[in-house]
């Protein structure tokens, strides 16, 4: 029987090429591998035919959107997950969910090793060949494009040249990754960061600067997990489902950034995550209302330190796992309602309450009513400042 290797397939210029060079190099037959992420609408039976016509012996695709959601945004949003503060991790989250799977894949079909399309410049390369090795390190990786050392222009001839049905072209030379979690479009004239984006570029977000109506939206939140929109209840997919879809009509989500890559370089990025910016702010909001100051404190340098090992392909790395218990941990009071009004790409929160709030009016309030006892103030002023008093008497300070 031939040997197999499983491909992850995306259905794009990449993995296309990489179909038939693995066959090429290696002689093993190539199961290609789909995973149905919430990928904007595309119809993954096209995908799955796409990766047939390129040569693979098998074509499987997986929805796991579902599973996405539940197991990798949550945990996400939970972290308040940006990476280097702006970007929300789109691709990133959805690597360790394709890596299970492809490794799931490989064992079930019997074959030693997985390929994936990435290049050798970028992050993906890492969080795929990682992953497997957390979860199934009997297996080898593969990567057809690294390895062939191929631009972006002659993997476009290559196709050509074998009639591989793929809609990539000199005159539309972007590279496009998206989920329901987001979209990210890097290459062609972005390079330059001095460039700007152009409308076209957008898909998920409209453009913000149109005359419309603001929409003001409740989302409620059990725990950390956004279980509502506006009282409706939802499942985590349908959450982000519609918010993409609430908070992008009114060009919320629109993120430009020049961004550390694992590998040492720094890469122009323009990416799309309305329900992710939007949700975010949301759950940050919440989290002001319900947890006490030194734990926020504490979390958002954890927040900083998940968003890095997630960014760099750590998903499955025993410190990771350490912090979801500290996070999770944070999120058990994190419960109640958020209003926010989208406009004008900005998500603006204006309200927010919580049967779980450490917020006290009577404390906080300035009119009749204050119970704060204001003589306490000084004295907890002195000691809070003793040291900083010894010091100076010692250092004797410039004015």
């Amino acid at each position: 029987m031939t040997e197999r290797v499983v491909l992850a397939y995306s259905g794009g210029l990449d993995t296309s090429v990489g179909i038939g060079w693995l066959k090429d190099a290696t002689g093993k037959d190539v199961v290609a591998l789909a995973i149905d992420v919430g990928q904007a609408g595309e119809d993954m039976e096209k995908v799955r035919q796409r990766a047939l016509d390129c040569g693979a012996v098998e074509s499987v695709v997986i929805d796991a959107r579902e599973e996405f959601a539940s197991d990798y945004i949550v945990p996400a949003l939970k972290a308040n997950a940006l990476y280097q503060k702006r970007y929300p991790l789109v691709s990133a989250l959805s690597r360790p969910l394709i890596a299970k799977h492809l490794a799931k894949t490989a064992r079930e079909l019997g074959a030693d090793s997985i390929a994936h399309g990435c290049t050798g410049k970028g992050n993906d390369q890492v969080r795929f060949e990682a992953a497997v090795a957390a979860v199934a390190p009997e297996l080898t990786s593969i990567a057809p494009v690294r390895d062939l050392a191929l631009t972006r222009d002659k993997a476009i001839v290559y196709a050509q040249e074998h009639n591989l049905p793929i809609e990539q072209s000199k005159k539309s030379p972007y590279s496009i990754d998206q989920n329901v979690w987001g979209r990210a479009v890097e290459t062609g004239f972005l390079e330059d960061p001095w460039n700007p984006p152009i409308e076209d570029l957008y898909t998920y977000t409209q453009d913000p600067d149109l005359t419309r109506e603001p929409t003001e939206v409740t989302v409620t939140f059990e725990q950390g997990v956004p279980v509502k929109i506006n009282g409706e209840s939802l499942t985590p997919i349908q959450v982000v489902e519609l918010m993409n879809k609430l908070a992008g009509d009114q060009g919320v989500g629109r993120i430009d950034v020049v961004e550390d890559r694992l590998v040492g370089i720094k890469s122009r990025e323009i990416y799309e995550s309305p329900a992710g910016l939007a949700l975010i702010e949301a759950h940050e909001h919440l989290e002001d209302l319900t947890i006490e100051r030194d734990v926020a404190r504490f979390k958002r340098g954890i927040e900083a330190e998940w968003s890095n090992l997630v960014y760099d392909g750590l998903w499955f790395s025993g410190l990771k796992r350490s912090l979801d218990a500290f996070i999770n941990h944070t999120q058990e009071h994190v419960s109640g309602e958020v209003r926010m009004t989208l406009h004008g790409g900005r998500a603006v929160v204006t309200g927010r309450r919580s049967d779980e709030s450490l917020y006290d009016y009577s404390l906080a309030t300035y009119d009749t009513g204050d119970t704060f006892d204001q003589s306490h103030a000084k004295g907890f002023i002195e000691l809070w400042s003793l040291p900083s008093k010894i010091s100076a008497r010692r250092d004797k300070p410039e004015l």
